[in-house]
């Protein structure tokens, strides 16, 4: 289920509204035809009162209910909505390190993580030839930043926001650091330029194509440098505002959708990002 929208929710309570002042006119138009005699007054102003509340009580049901809602951003249409990134129609987006290492063994690539189950279930070829792939792609050699890093995986690293298209079906992107660790870390100004660039960049390519995104951070990446306790919805917030300000615009049939964790993310007070 999704996550629950508050009671006092301000959009509720705006939505609500809409229908209220509908039933307001209505009666408002009816009385000028019906006269209600005295006696009926008080009981027919408890039956208004008890529609009110019931359509209250509905729009907020609903608005829990929600599985996915429509943005319109700069002319673009951004779907936010629950669900599997792997079974979306279009250009599915995979988040990985700034080497782009393929080696999932729980130290340098978790199992679980979108590209740890990309290499495990959905790339079904020696993982040699997606190495080569992404050594040889034009694109990525501009954007890398330093060779021979001495680590433990790849020892390229790439520029973040740098991306590659497998299949037609796939766009790998350069998300997160590394340290010697080998844990993923960002600070926030890694964090917006990497959105910065993926936006542009994703914009050459997509092709008129369906464009489907994570939400970039919400796995296992640390954030510092006063990110730490950063949420899903935030997150989420940041991406919308940062493809606002890039002035991208994803020309019909193509939209982006952004898939969440249902459980975390409020959808229905999305609508406020929209202009």
């Amino acid at each position: 289920m999704t996550k629950k929208v508050s009671f006092s929710n301000k959009l509720v309570r705006a939505e609500s509204s809409k229908y209220i002042a509908i039933l307001s006119a209505v009666i408002s138009f009816g009385v000028i035809f019906i006269e209600i005699p005295n006696g009926w007054r008080l009981w027919c102003g408890i039956i208004f009162i008890i529609l009110c509340v019931i359509i209250y009580i509905s729009v907020w049901m609903i608005a829990n209910k929600r599985a996915k809602i429509k943005l319109d951003i700069s002319g673009t249409s951004i779907w936010i909505k629950s669900g599997n990134l792997f079974e979306q129609e279009g250009l599915k987006v995979i988040p990985f390190n700034e080497y782009y290492d393929t080696q999932v063994d729980d130290k340098i690539i978790n199992h679980y993580s979108l590209n740890g189950q990309y290499i495990d279930k959905y790339w079904n070829k020696p993982i040699a030839q997606l190495d080569e792939l992404i050594f040889e792609n034009k694109r990525l050699k501009e954007s890398i930043i330093e060779n021979d890093v001495e680590r433990e995986g790849k020892p390229t690293k790439y520029r973040l926001g740098s991306l590659i298209v497998i299949d037609d079906e796939y766009v790998l992107t350069a998300f997160s650091k590394f340290n010697k660790d080998n844990d993923a870390q960002l600070t926030v100004n890694d964090y917006l330029d990497f959105l910065i660039q993926f936006w542009n960049r994703i914009n050459s390519i997509y092709a008129q194509k369906k464009v489907v995104v994570p939400i970039f951070g919400s796995g296992i990446t640390r954030f510092k440098n006063g990110m730490g306790d950063i949420n899903e919805n935030e997150l989420l917030r940041i991406m919308i505002w940062t493809f606002k300000v890039s002035k991208i615009k994803f020309e019909y049939p193509a939209d982006l959708s952004i898939i969440i964790h249902p459980d975390k993310i409020d959808i229905f007070s999305l609508k406020e990002e929209e202009e």
